[in-house]
């Protein structure tokens, strides 16, 4: 389950933006352990967005999903990678005051060992994108 570094959540309070490391599976194959994203916290959730919150039943824990559709007392999130679990389907809705913010970009380091001028860039080409809303998230949770 990704999580996020206690010091993306000490700056929160000073400016609407900030950048948090993803770490483990649940949201491959569009984030992967290492990335990097730049979160805008507050502000309106939409379904398909990929939002940062605390988990529901371990609030000092913040984790990436992805909001599938509004549901009576909060979010349905999902993790795009479905084998990972740690997601809605594991601890129900979500309410609103645990969602934090969303993710807007992600930034993928160069990994260790990548020297070849292919590697490199295919690297440069795709190291940096912004984080769209996925539309498709709610037919993969009517698919469930």
């Amino acid at each position: 389950m990704p999580e996020l570094s206690q010091e993306t959540e000490r700056g929160r309070a000073v400016a609407p933006f900030g950048l948090a490391e993803v770490t483990g599976p649940s949201m491959v194959p569009t984030l992967h352990h290492g990335d990097q994203l730049l979160v805008r916290y507050g502000g309106a959730v939409r379904p398909g967005d990929v939002v940062v919150l605390r988990h529901p039943f371990q609030q000092d824990l913040l984790v990436v999903k992805r909001a599938v559709e509004r549901r009576e007392g909060g979010w349905w999130v999902l993790g795009d990678n479905p084998y990972a679990g740690g997601d809605s389907t594991d601890y129900g809705v979500v309410p609103d005051e645990l969602i934090l913010g969303t993710a807007r970009f992600r930034f993928r380091p160069l990994r260790a060992g990548q020297r070849s001028p292919l590697t490199l860039l295919r690297w440069a080409l795709s190291a940096a994108r912004p984080l769209l809303p996925d539309r498709s998230a709610s037919r993969r949770l009517r698919a469930r």
